[in-house]
């Protein structure tokens, strides 16, 4: 099994520990009672300078831990005070350390758009979403079926979220563009091994269609990182590590500021 077959079967059966608790009907009530989504795609839209998603995230499979993150909340806010648009937050809890409850005391905090960031294979996680508060949802394109990332991509719609659409090949790409996915995804680390590839954004974003968000993932310790990738036609930069584990309102400015005249 690979390491994103072994995350995603996890995931669902976190997932599947929550439905025996709180019934799919409960959640989809809390659901409905949540504002409306922001509209992450209109936000995300290239601009003069990079939009960063910042990502809050204690732990990963390659890295081990990160940081603790005692107030996901706090963190957020740092991040958006130093410019992020939108806000990453890792639900997955048995290697990323995170869950449901960061991305409710997030939204609580930030007026930016808010990724569920997991692995997303059933409709029950994509309600779960919704009723935390959350305006966008991952999903990955390696990690599911056709059919079960299209049914999953129309509900997220349907309530009233946006999909990012991760992708980490061509012919991914195109399953994403066929979706009429509005955000596309290319993660410079492989999910299968965990690999990195810090150019495959610059090739592949060509084959993503005109008018769909560009966003670059991984691979972002420095300024330099993040102008490699905004010269490679990214609208929209994911950073986590380089933010957790440094000045997260100083590293953001730099960051952001170093796209300047791109």
């Amino acid at each position: 099994m690979s390491l994103l077959a072994d995350l995603t079967s996890g995931a669902v059966e976190d997932a599947e520990q929550r439905l025996a608790v709180r019934p799919l009907a409960a959640v989809e009530r809390d659901a409905e009672e949540r504002p409306p989504a922001l509209d992450a795609a209109r936000l995300l839209a290239r601009a003069e300078l990079v939009h960063v998603i910042a990502e809050v995230k204690r732990a990963s499979p390659s890295r081990g831990d990160l940081a603790t993150i005692p107030d996901p909340a706090h963190q957020a806010s740092l991040y958006e005070t130093g410019g992020a648009s939108a806000i990453s937050v890792l639900t997955e809890g048995r290697r990323f350390k995170g869950s449901l409850d960061d991305l409710v005391d997030v939204k609580r905090r930030v007026g930016v758009p808010v990724l569920r960031k997991d692995f997303i294979a059933t409709p029950y996680q994509v309600a779960e979403a919704r009723a935390a508060g959350a305006d966008m949802v991952l999903l990955i394109v390696a990690g599911l079926e056709r059919r079960a990332l299209a049914e999953l991509f129309g509900l997220i719609t349907e309530m009233g979220m946006t999909p990012l659409v991760e992708a980490h090949s061509s012919d991914e790409v195109a399953i994403a563009s066929d979706l009429g996915a509005p955000i596309i995804g290319i993660n410079a680390r492989d999910l299968t091994d965990f690999s990195l590839d810090a150019n495959l954004f610059e090739r592949l974003a060509p084959q993503i269609p005109d008018g769909t968000v560009r966003v670059a993932e991984s691979a972002v310790h420095s300024p330099d990182d993040v102008v490699h990738y905004r010269r490679g036609g990214a609208d929209v930069v994911l950073i986590g590590e380089a933010l957790v584990t440094g000045d997260p309102v100083a590293s953001l400015r730099s960051f952001i500021s170093a796209t300047e005249g791109l």
